[in-house]
C-alpha cells in the first residue's frame, strides 16, 4: 500500500447524485420544498392529534410518534446536504458522518418498528373489538414505544462501535447525498468482515422482525375480513388498514430495493429509492393518513374554524 493511501480521512466528501451545477440547484430545490413540506406536515398531525379528545386513542398515539420520528429522520439528512450546497460544499467531517449514520440507523428503524406496532394495533382492532381497549391499555402503549426506542439505540450503538474501528484512507468520496452507512463501509481500508456479518446478521434480524410482524398482522386481518358477513364490515375494516398499506409498502419497498441486491450493483436507481424512504416517505406519511382519515380531517377543520 503506498502513503498515499495510508493517510487517515478526517473527513467524507458527499458528491451527491450530480456534478451539473443546474442539475445540482434543482436538486436542491426539491430538497428544500420537501424537507418543508414533512416538517409542517407532520407537525400538523402532532398537533391535531394532541388538541382534539377524540383522537387520544392508541391508533393515534402511534401516529403522533410516526410523525415525530419522521420529521427526526429528514432532519438526520437534509438540513447537511442544503447547508453543504448553500455553502458550496461537499464535505462533512468524520464525527458528523458517524454521528448521522448513528441517527440513521435510530430513526429508520424506529420507522419500521412502528409501522409494526400499528399494524398490531389494526389486527387487535379488526380481530378483537370487543376486548381492544382491555388489550390496548395505555401503560401497554407506551411500552410498545419505548422498548423499540431502547432496541434501535442499542443496534445503532452497536454498529457505530464496530466502524469507528476501522480505517478510512484517502479514498472518502460518498456518491450520495449523506453517510449511507452501506457505501461508508466500502470506503475502509480495513478488514470489514465482522461488519458485514454483524449487518447480515443482528442487521437483518432488527429489518425483518417488523416486517414479519406486520405480514403476521396483516395475515390475522385479511382472514377475519374473509369471514365477514356484510359488505359494508369489510370496506369498514379495508378502509382503516389502507392508509397504514400504503405506508408500508412504501418504506419497506424502497429498502428492499436499495439493499437486498449484490453489493457490487449500487447504482444511482439505489440512490433514488434510499431518497423515497429517507425523505419522500416521511413527507408523504401526513397527506397518506389525513387524506384518508375522516377523523384526522375533521379534527383538522374544527381547529381552523377555532382559529
Amino acid at each position: 500500500m503506498d502513503g498515499d493511501n495510508q493517510t487517515t480521512a478526517t473527513e467524507f466528501l458527499l458528491l451527491g447524485f450530480s456534478e451539473n451545477s443546474d442539475q445540482e440547484e434543482v436538486v436542491f430545490g426539491m430538497f428544500l420544498g420537501m424537507y418543508m413540506v414533512t416538517i409542517s406536515g407532520n407537525l400538523l398531525i402532532i398537533l391535531v392529534i394532541s388538541c382534539d379528545p377524540h383522537l387520544h386513542t392508541p391508533m393515534y398515539f402511534f401516529l403522533a410518534n410516526l410523525s415525530s420520528v419522521d420529521i427526526c429522520f429528514s432532519s438526520v439528512t437534509v438540513p447537511k446536504a442544503l447547508v453543504n450546497h448553500m455553502l458550496g460544499s461537499k464535505s462533512i467531517s468524520y464525527m458528523e458522518c458517524m454521528a448521522q449514520m448513528y441517527f440513521l440507523f435510530i430513526f429508520g428503524n424506529m420507522d419500521g418498528f412502528l409501522l409494526s406496532v400499528m399494524a398490531y394495533d389494526r389486527y387487535v382492532a379488526i380481530c378483537h373489538p370487543l376486548h381492544y381497549t382491555l388489550m390496548m391499555r395505555p401503560r401497554l402503549c407506551v411500552f410498545l414505544v419505548v422498548l423499540p426506542w431502547v432496541i434501535t439505540n442499542l443496534h445503532a450503538l452497536l454498529h457505530i462501535l464496530l466502524m469507528v474501528q476501522l480505517t478510512f484512507c484517502s479514498h472518502n468520496a460518498v456518491r450520495h447525498f449523506f453517510c449511507d452507512p452501506y457505501l461508508v463501509l466500502k470506503l475502509s481500508c480495513s478488514d470489514t468482515f465482522i461488519n458485514v456479518v454483524t449487518a447480515f446478521t443482528e442487521g437483518a434480524v432488527i429489518f425483518l422482525t417488523p416486517f414479519v410482524c406486520i405480514v403476521v398482522s396483516y395475515g390475522y386481518i385479511y382472514s377475519k375480513i374473509l369471514k365477514m358477513p356484510s359488505a359494508q364490515g369489510i370496506r369498514k375494516a379495508l378502509s382503516t388498514c389502507g392508509s397504514h398499506l400504503t405506508v408500508v409498502c412504501l418504506f419497506y419497498g424502497a429498502i428492499l430495493g436499495v439493499y437486498m441486491h449484490p453489493s457490487s450493483s449500487y447504482s444511482l436507481k439505489d440512490a433514488v429509492a434510499s431518497v423515497i424512504f429517507t425523505v419522500v416517505t416521511p413527507m408523504a406519511n401526513p397527506f397518506i393518513y389525513s387524506l384518508r382519515n375522516r377523523d384526522i380531517k375533521g379534527a383538522l377543520r374544527k381547529i381552523i374554524l377555532k382559529s
